[in-house]
């Protein structure tokens, strides 16, 4: 199968690309970064280097590939997770994803692409008991910031469905952990937790799902066979934040996280990090692991 990879040096992209390689596809690299280049033909892609909110250029590059699927997995995320360059970065990175899915989607019909999967987010999820399954809406009311993310994914999804000709499948990614991201000893939250400066807000009920970025790039290769739908990419056991983060302090060699209150943390933080760490929903991965035959690893440091 010939696939074109948009955003292929983000986290994601990487692991993916071997997968699919590993997998004997033809695989295309949209990277808006030349010094990925090198990365990605050395895993056997063929890098194209291109800005996805360039209308023109991206529909030149369908055309000219003309694949039979296309992974959206576009993002503008920070270097650092820090409060202060996420906010920064927000707008910047929604006007990549919401740009850069029309750009995609319009490109499609005229080249004849069977299949567009588009990452989405499996933890915006309405509150509610228990773990929550893809009929479950996207929040509609929340702390700002997180209210804006759900529905920017509300947004995206919505514009894929209603492409006609394409069978789209919704990736609801839970939080990525391992090589390359945020969440690993030596990454960010890793100093930042040993630095005690990653509380317990609260109780810590806000329950997160989790994925290893490895095993979202194994659904994401399964999902080029799947029935068109939404899926959660997440792993069996979510957990809430006073339990993960209790037990990744620990497996980063830091101290127990300190515990404030959610008015301090309002005060400090905003009104988001309240929200994350005591509104959060998990949700379930049953129709991944049926349709998908997904079977990811249990959270690493719990």
């Amino acid at each position: 199968m010939r696939i074109l990879i948009a955003g292929a040096s983000g986290a994601i992209g990487q692991p993916l690309v071997r997968r699919l390689r590993g997998s004997q596809h033809d695989v295309f690299a949209l990277t808006q970064s030349g010094d990925a280049v090198p990365a990605l033909k050395e895993m056997g892609a063929e890098p194209v280097v291109g800005n996805a909110l360039d209308a023109a250029a991206v529909k030149a590059t369908v055309a000219r590939i003309r694949p039979d699927a296309v992974i959206n997995e576009l993002t503008s995320l920070p270097r650092h997770y820090t409060p202060a360059e996420l906010k920064a970065a927000a707008e910047r990175d929604r006007k990549v994803r919401v740009e850069g899915n029309m750009n995609l989607l319009a490109a499609l019909r005229d080249a004849g692409v069977r299949r567009y999967l588009l990452q989405s987010s499996g933890f915006w999820y309405a509150p509610g008991a228990g773990l929550a399954d893809e009929f479950v809406p996207f929040i509609s009311s929340a702390s700002p910031a997180v209210e804006a993310s759900a529905r920017t994914y509300k947004e995206l999804e919505a514009r894929a469905s209603a492409t006609l000709g394409i069978e789209f499948v919704a990736l609801r990614y839970g939080f990525f952990y391992g090589p390359r991201t945020w969440f690993t000893r030596e990454g960010d939250m890793g100093e930042q937790v040993r630095q005690q400066q990653v509380p317990i807000i609260g109780e810590g009920q806000g329950v997160y799902s989790w994925v290893h970025i490895d095993d979202a790039a194994v659904a994401t290769a399964a999902a080029l066979e799947c029935p068109p739908g939404a899926y959660n990419i997440v792993d069996g056991n979510p957990s809430p934040q006073h339990v993960w983060l209790t037990a990744f302090a620990r497996a980063v060699g830091a101290p127990a996280p300190p515990r404030v209150s959610e008015e301090e943390a309002a005060r400090a933080s905003g009104p988001d990090a309240v929200y994350y760490a005591t509104r959060l929903r998990g949700a379930s991965h049953e129709k991944a692991r049926r349709e998908l035959e997904f079977r990811p690893r249990p959270l690493e440091w719990i």
